[in-house]
Parts: structure tokens; sequence; C-alpha cells
């Protein structure tokens, strides 16, 4: 058999007619060929579906968490967006404003639910004070009512120790808008029942009291209830200001002008009268009167 091999080797290298022969031994072989192939190719394509199934569980993972990341980013797109939307609305409201503006971001909110005041990022070293109106894009939200260094407090309108001198935008009539904690809006303390008030009315700032400057916003008439028994009308006023949505705010130095002042009396009417001047100015019963001819 090696002998009968390493002849028909050589015949096949040097005899053109052994390719014929070649030929035609190999058709019998063609189903032991596949028989043999089958099983090689069949792990291959089993192996090559195990990889893909992994590939695609891995970039389906992969997928999922680009889109948790995405969402994510949006979301803080979302939140940066209405950030730059409030900013917008503060840098419009601030020039209105009659004096010198500060915007400021509140830090915290205080925890208990019948204390309404904010903590902000401002203090001492940004000139502010005590009993500063602080207000946000719609209105007024409070004023300050303690400073430190680099932080301070804030008042909010809407708390029980808060008093904002308002005035009806329609007629003019003038009242106190004083904090109720349990319903978070502002009430009218000591409204005759005959005051012409009506709901929906504006209420803006007074200017009395020189804390809030005059004309700014404080809130409108939401509830108006007027009991024959009761001596003043029960009013509560929906804030203007977003006292529980707003982060960034405006600290305000007004201008002196923003206030009402009570016009005092002329110098020439509050100076004393010369008492001595009027006796030797004034006739007495003993003169005479003086001839009409001369």
């Amino acid at each position: 058999m090696v002998v009968l091999a390493i002849a028909l080797m050589i015949l096949d290298k040097r005899v053109a007619g052994t390719t014929q022969l070649r030929a035609v031994l190999s058709m019998p072989l063609v189903p032991l060929q596949y028989a043999v192939s089958y099983p090689i190719k069949l792990f291959d394509n089993l192996s090559n579906v195990a990889s893909t199934h992994d590939a695609l569980v891995k970039e389906n993972l992969d997928l999922k968490a680009e889109r948790l990341l995405l969402k994510a980013q949006v979301q803080r797109l979302i939140a940066i967006e209405s950030e730059n939307n409030q900013l917008k609305a503060l840098l419009s409201t601030s020039a209105t404003v009659q004096g010198k503006v500060l915007i400021a971001q509140i830090m915290a909110v205080d925890s208990d639910p019948f204390i309404h005041q904010v903590s902000l990022d401002k203090g001492s070293r940004d000139n502010v004070y005590v009993g500063q109106p602080v207000l946000d894009a719609n209105g007024v939200m409070g004023q300050i009512i303690q400073v430190g260094p680099v932080t301070s407090r804030v008042l909010l309108v809407s708390d029980v120790h808060s008093g904002v001198p308002v005035q009806n935008a329609r007629n003019g009539i003038r009242a106190i808008a004083a904090g109720d904690n349990y319903s978070g809006k502002l009430r009218l303390v000591n409204v005759p029942q005959t005051a012409d008030i009506k709901l929906n009315d504006m209420l803006v700032t007074s200017g009395l009291g020189e804390y809030y400057p005059e004309g700014y916003p404080v809130g409108k008439v939401v509830s108006l209830s007027k009991d024959p028994g009761q001596q003043f009308a029960t009013i509560f006023v929906e804030p203007s200001a977003h006292l529980d949505r707003s982060r960034e705010v405006l600290l305000v130095w007004p201008a002196k002008e923003s206030f009402v002042h009570i016009t005092t009396l002329p110098a020439t009417i509050a100076k004393p009268v010369d008492t001595k001047a009027v006796v030797a100015t004034a006739p007495t019963a003993d003169t005479k009167p003086k001839d009409k001819k001369s």
C-alpha cells in the first residue's frame, strides 16, 4: 500500500491522464467529506449564534445605560432651561425696579410647616440689611429678618408674623396683608364690611412703612366673605410671588422716591407766631380813628 501510494503520486505528477482518474475517484468521497465537515460547520454556526446573542445582549445593556444617561441629561437641561427662564424674568423685573438690585439664590427652606422662612446665599458682605425687601419675577416674596456674613434669612409674606401695607390697584383702598400659615395665603386685616373690595382685585404695595417700595404686586383677592354678624370682612389673597417654586430672588435696595412719605407743613406755617409783633400792631380801644379827609 505504501508502494502503491508512492506510485500513484509519481503518476499524478508525471502523467496528465491521472487528473481525470482522480476526479472520477473523488465522487464517491463527496458524501464522506460532507459528513465529516458538517459537525464542524454546525459547531461554527452555534458559536456564531452564541457570540451574536452575547453581543446583542451587551449592546442592549449599553444602549439602556446610554438611554438612562441621556434622560438624566435631558432632565438636567430642562432644569437649566427653567432656571434660565427664571433668570430672564428676574432680569426683566430688575429693569423696572427703582434702585439697586442683586440676584440671590435660595439655599434652604424651613422644614417647620408653620414657619414660612427661607435662607439666601447673600449676607452682610453683599451689603444685605435687616428689613430689606425681597422680590421674585412675579411679586413681593418677603423681607430680610436675619443677616450673617455670607447668608441671610427671609420672612415670607405668607408667614403669620408678616404684614405688608397694600392698596387696591383698582380704587386705592389701603389695608394690611398678613400671612396665614394654615392656608399659605394672605389675609387682609381689619377691613370694614363696606369696603369696596371685589374678587380678583389686584393688590400692590402702598409704600407706607418704608420697607416695601410702592407699586409692586402682592397678590390677588381669591376669597371674600362678609358676615353681617362680624365687624370686619374676611378676605384672603393669593400671593403673586411663587413662594414655593422660585429658586432665584431679587434683593432690592429701593430708591428713596419709591416710598410714600407724609407731606409735612411748610416752614412758614409751622414757624411760631411772634406775639409781641401782634400786640404792637393791633389797634387799642383808646385809639381814635383818623379823619377820612386826612
